[in-house]
């Protein structure tokens, strides 16, 4: 008898488990409680792995980690920034809105890395880190190319937008 009765009741936790499929034309949507965003399904810009950050003279492009900050940074693009240089390490753009941090993990400063620093709800780009592990400091990606551009950022607004 037990032996006819597992398969039953697996079948059934295994259904009543599954969720719909999420609609591919459905908006993004944030969870007001946990501050998360879902991605839309089949939107280009939200499976980027790169991004660009554009003034008028400089080009810089960032290949994104996979954590959550990254993934709701990618969801609010295209983006128009000023970035201004922080104490001889960064230069730095504030956010109009704070991005999720649930499920990131916090990091050490890096040269290169592009990073969102949670209790200012700012990005920024190192360039002459210092410093140990940082809970707040998250590590939304890693220069590919321009590295020797950042300062040209702070020359005017930037665009920051998705690359294939």
């Amino acid at each position: 008898m037990r032996s006819t009765l597992l398969p039953a009741v697996a079948v059934l936790a295994v259904a009543g488990c599954s969720a719909p499929s999420p609609d591919p034309g459905a908006a993004t949507t944030r969870s007001p409680q946990a501050s998360a965003t879902v991605p839309a399904t089949g939107d280009p810009a939200l499976t980027a792995t790169r991004i660009s950050f554009t003034a008028s003279d400089a080009y810089v492009v960032v290949h994104l980690e996979d954590n959550p900050t990254s993934r709701d940074l990618l969801t609010r693009l295209p983006l128009t920034l000023e970035f201004e240089e922080f104490s001889g390490r960064e230069k730095i753009s504030y956010l109009t809105e704070l991005l999720t941090t649930d499920g990131s993990p916090g990091s050490a400063p890096r040269d290169g890395t592009l990073v969102y620093y949670k209790p200012w709800g700012n990005l920024g780009f190192y360039y002459n880190a210092t410093g140990g592990h940082d809970d707040n400091l998250i590590t939304l990606g890693t220069v590919e190319s321009g590295m020797d551009r950042l300062d040209r950022l702070e020359q005017g607004p930037v665009t920051v937008i998705p690359q294939p």
